[in-house]
């Protein structure tokens, strides 16, 4: 698993979020998040569309194995992988926002370039 942040949560609890805020961000295109996270969120998002750039079974396999939404594991193989077969990485980008009214917590918006 890339990264070495815990986030304050269990194992378990980090990876079960980390599967969904990158699974709504391929289907939404951007979300709101902080920044820490949102660099978690990177360095796994931009692993799943470099493995959806293979076409073949065992890559389509582990898509679909660690993004939760089938509908969403099929755009990335079908869209997001095409797209990006020419790029080297970098097909996120992060935005700081500033701070979070309730706790000041840095605030990032994370999107697909």
């Amino acid at each position: 698993m890339p990264g070495a942040r815990k986030l304050g949560r269990t194992s378990d609890h980090r990876k079960a979020m980390l599967r969904a805020m990158v699974t709504f961000l391929m289907e939404n295109g951007k979300i709101e998040t902080t920044v820490t996270r949102a660099k978690e969120v990177r360095s796994m998002a931009e692993k799943m569309i470099t493995i959806a750039k293979n076409d073949d079974l065992h890559s389509k396999r582990q898509v679909f194995s660690y993004i939760t939404k089938e509908t969403v594991a099929k755009k990335v193989i079908d869209e997001l992988g095409p797209k990006y077969k020419e790029t080297n990485g970098g097909y996120t980008r992060i935005i700081k926002t500033g701070p979070r009214r309730g706790d000041a917590a840095e605030m990032a918006i994370i999107e697909l370039v």
